[in-house]
């Protein structure tokens, strides 16, 4: 086997008096061959292809795609200091709900960071879901205006911390503020829920693709 240095063998001469001295003893075949598959191989380079990068996309193009997403209609209440007169409710439709976890019982939900309502949900200790049926259309469209007064012609009570109860919700979550987190463009506030209830038999209100829809006909 060629001198993987390269160097030139030995002598004529010191290969005779390399011969004339006693050998040293040879591992056995099977310990040779045992450590030549011990001996670790040289790894073999891996070249990741380089990847496209990702299509750009407008914001309306991201909105459009989000609203593909069919999701339940909620109206969420809280209440705000309204100087010496005491509070007065707060409302709006979102449909950002979703849950968190059964023990303890957390849910969630967002808001933009623009909202004029902002302030009374980061400043309060309570605030209510209201989860709406198709009946309830025309309260969705009121809490997503710029109504003056958007509880005006809406039955409601006072919940918990008195957030307001909308009458004939589908379901309902009174829930105390357990915390916020700021996501980008929007708030994120978890609620634990310290009192819920359902209305049995009650058809959802449903928004998808920008419209609401109340069970296969669209409104």
């Amino acid at each position: 086997m060629p001198d993987p240095t390269g160097r030139p063998g030995p002598t004529s001469s010191a290969a005779a008096t390399a011969s004339s001295a006693p050998s040293a003893p040879t591992a056995p075949a099977e310990l040779t061959s045992a450590a030549h598959a011990a001996a670790p191989s040289a790894p073999s380079a891996h070249r990741i292809a380089p990847q496209a990068a990702p299509a750009p996309f407008t914001t309306l193009e991201l909105r459009a795609a989000l609203g593909q997403f069919a999701t339940g209609v909620t109206v969420i209440t809280t209440t705000a200091a309204a100087g010496e007169s005491g509070s007065r409710p707060v409302g709006l439709t979102a449909n950002s709900f979703n849950s968190v976890s059964l023990e303890p019982p957390l849910i969630l939900w967002s808001l933009s960071r623009r909202s004029s309502s902002l302030d009374a949900f980061l400043a309060g200790r309570h605030f209510t879901v209201n989860v709406l049926t198709a009946e309830q259309r025309l309260v969705a469209e009121r809490f997503a205006s710029k109504a003056a007064d958007r509880f005006e012609g809406v039955a409601w009570r006072a919940g918990l911390g008195g957030a307001p109860v909308i009458d004939g919700a589908a379901a309902v979550f009174e829930c105390r503020h357990h915390s916020h987190h700021e996501a980008g463009d929007h708030v994120i506030f978890i609620g634990q829920v310290e009192r819920c209830e359902r209305r049995l038999g009650a058809a959802p209100l449903v928004f998808h693709g920008g419209r609401f829809f109340t069970g296969l006909e669209e409104r």
